[in-house]
């Protein structure tokens, strides 16, 4: 019997040692990724996880994050959690995560009595945060019943493996980056953001406990759709921190007591300020290097710009120009990148309101107006029926619904019939909220077709301004709303820039020896061209007809014959170099009618170009970003300024003279006399062939800033010149621009380092002051000169 006891006796110890053998040996195989999935070394020291890249302004506002599609994760460092934050996790999820290792034995029996053996559903958990977040960043999906059985221990030795290479801070941080708070609030950024609209630093006690809460199971205890439910887990969690001794027994009682108060908005790549210039950023970092085969052939413009911004231009397709440490080149979607821009948070909201009040509250009211009534709006009524119904029929073809449509095998005849049959949607317009204009969308019925020709008759914009000085952008819009109309009208669009061309020519002038007080006889040229056709440029409503008058003169109020004569005594393929030297890009036809502004040409190009009078000569160059971090603070670029001669300094002087007194006196004068910006100022005012296109640039010794308004076709505009020329058209986004920025107070108390004081003046040497002061100076009230008298091109 004896024997008997000690076989058995050694038999349950042979059968423990072969367990605790098989255990080792299986744990050992795990972490040598023999069974399962065990993730490199190097991958468990820099865990593989996709962090959203945030945009940051130069006064450190984040203007937007770059995300994948339903991951709009930032990474949050420990020191920017509210400490409420840690304290509400640990309690409610693993109250013994300081003295563990990743596995909580005492958690592990607990679960194994009270749950397994004893049926207590209430006996809690036996994971750890650690072994979770092994869960979040490396466990696949089981696809059988083996592979579910080693899910947790693999899950173990990760976590294990997780302990040893980082703190418990930082394991703390990287479990609530990583949690999916639902609504695309992925991390616990997006997530304060999403539900409370604040900072995970902000979050008070009520607010952490809800947001731990709904890591049970968001779908669950979702504050939004189950607020009863929520509000019932969140009390749970506060009673959990009470018991770790967290909150006192008053506290408790007061905070459950509290109602959720929500401040929810579902976060976008969208939400934000500047989504053009966000958008912009998005292309040109993940841009890749040209190849002509991927452009159309009508595209070839596009193609060689692109090839001279790969080449030249470090930001453009830096994420593929540049690699991580492990080779790979960045991705601004999942890299965590910290972009730091030139954009500065109270000049972009001032100049995307400029934008807004002036169509909305004054333009597009005037628009629809004159347009009212008549059969052919929103378009001229230059073009036929036929154009017209030929343009809209382009456009339903460019559109998604159309090509939808087209995939899904349907007939031309059954998608032509559908864009004609009433349908219920959501239009874009505008609107007033506490007072201010806004963007606003409207639920309504009509049909496809009636809805293009609805959005088309809205007059489209872009804007941008920068430092002169360093080419620091510091506003950029490119249309009223990125939602509705994505074609961006600052980069992307280019269009014809009629007299604002005109100071490229006068500065070209200045540098071959004229002077602002040379005169000309004012008459109609008659200019010989190189196919032997004569040119004689119209000038219709021009005042001063046959008289004498300085080239100052001529550019103060914009005279095409002036203009016309200083081309026929210069060279247009040198004016095209120059006006190359000058930002603009592109093949350009060396004709006289170039010094007109017959070139399309993009608003960023019109405004990096007219620094150059404002600088002494130096082009600034625009640049948008200043250095870029990766998610762990280390600066992996950095960007400086590229400021490039243009002119010498004393045909600058002599060129800025002249754009000095087109706002004193001149075409651009409104600015003084009925928006009553009073700062130093150059600008130039443009219109083009049936006031299609509306410009002003105008710029102060330090911001220059430049406005393109016209129609999404360029057969879409007024009737009326008056209405439609450059000085009523784009000069008041400038004029209420610098408005607002002159009344700011917090820019007024960075005036010196931003250049944004209205007190600031050129600095111009005595000899080129007013040099025309003794002999003509041309000054005329607005009163008797605007740009309605001026012929605008070819016209």
């Amino acid at each position: 019997m004896k024997r008997g006891v000690n076989w058995f006796v050694r038999l349950l110890w042979i059968l423990f040692g072969s367990g605790v053998v098989v255990v080792a040996l299986t744990f050992m195989l795990i972490a040598n990724g023999a069974i399962g999935y065990m993730p490199p070394i190097e991958d468990l020291q820099n865990p593989i996880d996709k962090y959203a890249t945030q945009l940051i302004s130069e006064d450190n506002v984040v203007m937007g994050s770059f995300a994948l599609k339903g991951n709009n994760r930032i990474y949050t460092t420990y020191e920017d959690l509210s400490p409420a934050l840690v304290k509400a996790l640990i309690a409610t999820e693993d109250k013994r995560f300081t003295d563990h290792s990743g596995i909580d034995l005492k958690g592990l029996f607990r679960v194994f009595f009270r749950t397994m053996l004893m049926g207590q559903k209430d006996a809690g958990g036996g994971s750890t945060i650690t072994q979770q977040l092994a869960k979040q960043l490396y466990s696949p999906t089981a696809k059988n019943i083996v592979e579910r059985a080693m899910q947790k221990p693999i899950e173990w030795v990760i976590a294990a493996k997780l302990e040893r290479y980082y703190s418990k801070e930082e394991i703390i941080t990287l479990y609530l980056n990583k949690f999916d708070f639902l609504y695309q609030a992925v991390g616990i950024d997006s997530a304060a953001k999403t539900y409370f609209n604040k900072l995970p630093r902000e979050l008070n006690t009520e607010e952490a406990a809800l947001l731990v809460g709904m890591c049970k199971n968001p779908s669950y205890y979702n504050p939004i759709r189950y607020p009863e439910r929520a509000q019932g887990r969140r009390n749970v969690v506060l009673n959990l921190m009470a018991k770790q001794g967290y909150l006192t027994r008053d506290d408790l009682l007061t905070l459950q007591a509290t109602p959720i108060e929500l401040s929810f908005k579902r976060q976008s790549h969208r939400a934000g300020i500047a989504p053009y210039f966000r958008e912009y950023l998005r292309k040109i970092m993940m841009a890749e290097k040209p190849n002509r085969n991927n452009y159309r052939d009508w595209q070839e413009q596009d193609y060689k710009r692109d090839v001279q911004q790969w080449e030249n231009n470090p930001l453009y397709g830096w994420c593929n120009k540049n690699k991580k440490a492990n080779g790979e080149p960045y991705n601004i979607y999942t890299d965590g990148l910290k972009v730091y821009t030139t954009i500065n948070s109270h000049m972009q909201e001032h100049a995307e309101a400029a934008m807004i009040e002036h169509l909305a509250g004054d333009l597009q009211i005037a628009f629809d107006r004159e347009k009212k009534g008549r059969d052919y709006a929103p378009f001229s009524r230059d073009i036929s029926a036929d154009e017209r119904k030929s343009i809209i029929d382009r456009d339903i073809k460019n559109s998604d619904r159309y090509r939808l449509q087209k995939a899904a095998g349907i007939s031309e005849a059954e998608i032509m019939r559908s864009f004609d049959e009433p349908t219920e949607m959501s239009v874009f317009a505008y609107g007033k909220e506490n007072g201010k204009y806004v963007t606003i969308f409207q639920d309504t019925v009509m049909t496809p077709r009636d809805s293009i020709l609805y959005h088309k008759r809205f007059l489209r914009a872009g804007f941008m301004a920068m430092d002169s000085s360093t080419g620091y952008v510091r506003a950029y819009v490119g249309g009223t709303d990125y939602g509705t109309f994505q074609y961006d009208m600052v980069t992307q669009g280019r269009r014809q820039v009629g007299s604002t061309m005109k100071p490229y020519l006068y500065a070209m002038a200045m540098n071959e020896g004229f002077t602002p007080c040379d005169q000309v006889l004012h008459v109609q040229p008659n200019i010989r061209l190189a196919t032997g056709q004569i040119w004689s440029p119209k000038n219709a409503g021009a005042s001063r007809v046959g008289e004498m008058v300085s080239i100052n003169w001529g550019l103060q109020n914009s005279s095409n014959w002036v203009t016309a004569w200083l081309m026929s005594q210069m060279s247009p393929v040198t004016f095209v170099d120059l006006l190359h030297s000058f930002g603009v890009t592109g093949d350009l036809d060396p004709t006289p009618a170039i010094s007109l502004g017959s070139p399309d040409i993009s608003v960023e190009e019109m405004v990096s170009g007219f620094t150059t009078f404002a600088n002494a000569g130096m082009r600034a160059v625009p640049l948008y970003v200043t250095r870029i971090e990766d998610q762990y603070g280390n600066v992996v670029a950095e960007f400086l300024p590229d400021v490039r001669e243009v002119l010498p300094a004393d045909a600058s002087y002599k060129t800025l003279h002249m754009l000095r007194n087109v706002m004193n006196g001149g075409t651009g004068s409104r600015v003084r006399n009925r928006y009553n910006v009073s700062a130093d100022m150059g600008g130039k005012t443009g219109t083009t062939q049936n006031h299609s296109d509306g410009w002003f640039i105008g710029f102060t010794p330090r911001i220059s800033t430049g406005c393109w308004v016209g129609g999404e076709d360029r057969s879409i505009h007024f009737d009326s010149m008056s209405l439609g020329q450059g000085a009523n058209m784009s000069l008041p986004v400038v004029a209420k621009f610098f408005q607002k920025v002159f009344g700011d107070k917090m820019l007024q108390e960075r005036a010196e380092e931003l250049g944004v004081s209205p007190e600031f003046k050129f600095m111009i040497p005595d000899e080129f002051a007013d040099p025309c002061k003794s002999k003509d100076s041309g000054l005329m009230s607005f009163e008797t000169i605007t740009e309605e008298g001026i012929d605008p091109l070819f016209e």
